[in-house]
């Protein structure tokens, strides 16, 4: 490897993407333009945004597909319910600092599902869990999530039509691969990313306020893991439930690679947080 600092092809593999090499090591740093500045360099003419990614997310509403602008979010179709988010609004911490740079950048590649093995469990990517029982649902691919790939997940409808335009909120369990997890974030790397894309990106104009109850380092199944739970509140138009619990799990699956366990249980919906903690708890690395 050049001691050179520079942009270099991801050793990750994503195609069209370079990360950055400051002359030690790699960075957490990449992009699509390999002429592009040195990170937190200004560019002549002062900045210029950072288109945002495509996707969506997981979360008690279910899957919103955030648009490339910051501003915008789409509407999205799962399981036939379309999800409409509203106003994107960046992410302010407990410190009052707001940053737009809270999701990991597309990868470029079209998100892919793998069959599900006939075993009772919901698969995704090295990662495994014991299928729910009704009132969760059937087990169902989860494309477009901004930090993850090879998703699948069961939901619960929580609100159908909340505000009148077609959007529905549900309580969502799900695992898959994480894109964060390609050699270069460590497992509680990876769980401030995750909770700080969704926290950031796809509550809409929404104010949410975080309690962790957990933040800590733990092992599941036997590999070191970086575990997330809170409490999350907000305000959103005609939505009944004002919080949810967040469970976040990071997973190290390899050398190169993490997992990604997600839950999300809307506060009205007390009764379906029992189950996410045994699919937490029955969580299996595979492979």
């Amino acid at each position: 490897m050049s001691t050179q600092p520079g942009w270099y092809p991801d050793p990750s593999g994503a195609p069209g993407r370079y990360r950055f090499w400051d002359g030690a090591r790699w960075t957490t740093a990449v992009s699509r333009d390999p002429f592009s500045p040195p990170p937190g360099a200004t560019p002549p003419g002062g900045p210029t945004p950072s288109p945002g990614p495509t996707g969506s997310r997981p979360r008690a509403a279910g899957w919103w597909l955030a648009a490339a602008a910051i501003v915008v979010v789409m509407a999205l179709v799962v399981v036939g319910v379309v999800r409409l988010a509203g106003t994107l609004a960046p992410f302010t911490s407990a410190g009052g600092q707001a940053t737009t740079q809270v999701c990991p950048p597309a990868t470029g590649q079209t998100p892919t599902a793998s069959a599900q093995p006939q075993d009772g469990r919901v698969h995704g990517g090295k990662l495994s869990f014991p299928q729910l029982a009704a009132p969760f649902g059937a087990v169902l691919p989860a494309p477009d999530v901004p930090f993850a790939r090879d998703t699948h997940q069961q939901e619960v409808l929580v609100q159908p039509d909340f505000d009148g335009r077609g959007s529905s909120w549900v309580a969502t369990v799900m695992v898959g691969d994480l894109y964060a997890g390609d050699g270069f974030f460590s497992p509680q790397d990876g769980s401030r990313i995750v909770v700080d894309c969704v926290i950031g990106r796809f509550y809409g104009n929404a104010q949410v306020t975080r309690a962790d109850v957990r933040n800590e380092a733990t092992t599941i199944d036997g590999h070191d893991a970086w575990l997330v739970e809170s409490k999350l509140s907000f305000d959103l138009r005609g939505l009944d439930t004002k919080g949810e619990r967040l469970i976040v799990a990071i997973v190290s699956t390899g050398p190169s690679s993490s997992g990604i366990f997600y839950a999300s249980i809307p506060d009205t919906t007390p009764t379906l947080l029992e189950p996410a903690r045994q699919a937490l708890a029955g969580l299996r690395v595979d492979g």
